[in-house]
């Protein structure tokens, strides 16, 4: 089975920042791990050598012909935001996706993805800082400032560079499964999922060292027993903190409350069992901590706008399209 193509348009000005982000979790072999292999291409629009922001050239191996029969085609970033990409981009980008690609747009990538028609009454993400001059630009696109990716199934976008990261692991996520997502997390040491609809801010993460403090051994403790009862008070007390300072120190390094934190840990977790196991309803609740299939409905609801049942199904249409595809 030939392995998934995945191209990356590169130009002149390009930010080898942007560049390296598909380049990340798409270009190098990790079938050793366990996870799949890709031929990624870096698809140069002008012949030549690529002059980048940074003042670093590289050289693309390839152009735009190599789009043909990709997987996915992936635009990291794009450079003269007032004009429109060259037609040959855009005639590209179109054939591409004629051909069942996934476009995918990072950043300020989505302008050049917006300018093929693509996304005209639909949701898409970029910068936050770059919205309204989007929406001014593609009056017919729904432009959504507060969210990290958008994923209408045959185009994406997102924000900043943090969430072209998690936008791209989104996409293995979805089409290779969360196993798959979680070992390429942990590798690249990127956090495993942020749900696209949340808002744009960096998530801090907890350090990890050989000799972990009780507070961190603490939130360690409630990951791996999230099917556990875990109030405030209790955690606090674990980690050998007063209710007041626990707070505040919780805040301080993971920037959300430990409430809303546990609820994330736990949708996390029932979204692994939805999609990896055929579990019934009340016991993926059971087992992620919310007691009741009830509860798990409201908070997906809250936190991913779907039903758990819908997003059983919705993962496994697009495993089996994805698979049907592969074996094409």
């Amino acid at each position: 089975m030939a392995d998934p193509i995945v191209a990356t348009i590169a130009f002149d000005g390009i930010s080898p920042f942007h560049l390296s982000v598909p380049c990340l979790v798409f270009g190098e072999d990790r079938a050793a791990l366990g996870l799949p292999r890709f031929d990624f291409r870096i698809c140069a629009i002008e012949s030549g050598p690529i002059h980048t922001e940074a003042g670093l050239t590289v050289t693309a191996p390839q152009g735009l012909g190599s789009l043909d029969g990709a997987d996915i085609v992936i635009v990291p970033s794009w450079r003269d935001l007032e004009n429109p990409p060259p037609a040959v981009l855009v005639e590209a980008l179109l054939r591409a996706h004629r051909n069942g690609a996934l476009i995918v747009g990072l950043c300020l990538g989505t302008f050049a993805v917006a300018a093929t028609g693509l996304l005209s009454g639909r949701r898409a993400a970029t910068h936050w800082a770059y919205t309204e001059q989007l929406q001014a630009l593609y009056p017919d696109m729904i432009v959504d400032p507060d969210v990290l990716y958008i994923d209408n199934g045959d185009v994406m976008t997102s924000a900043g560079v943090a969430a072209g990261l998690d936008c791209c692991l989104h996409i293995v996520r979805a089409r290779y499964g969360a196993e798959a997502a979680l070992r390429l997390a942990r590798q690249i040491v990127l956090s495993p999922h942020r749900q696209g609809g949340q808002a744009q801010f960096i998530e801090r993460p907890i350090a990890r060292t050989g000799n972990a403090d009780r507070f961190t051994q603490a939130l360690d403790t409630v990951r791996k027993t999230l099917g556990d009862l875990h109030s405030l008070d209790s955690v606090a007390d674990a980690a050998g903190l007063t209710r007041r300072t626990f707070t505040r120190r919780f805040q301080k390094t993971i920037g959300t409350s430990f409430g809303d934190w546990l609820i994330d840990q736990r949708v996390a977790l029932a979204q692994r069992l939805l999609e990896a196991t055929e579990k019934s309803m009340d016991t993926v609740a059971f087992e992620a901590g919310f007691g009741s299939a009830t509860s798990l409905r409201q908070h997906f609801a809250a936190r991913l706008r779907t039903s758990p049942a819908q997003y059983r199904r919705e993962f496994s249409k697009n495993a089996d399209q994805d698979a049907h595809a592969a074996s094409r």
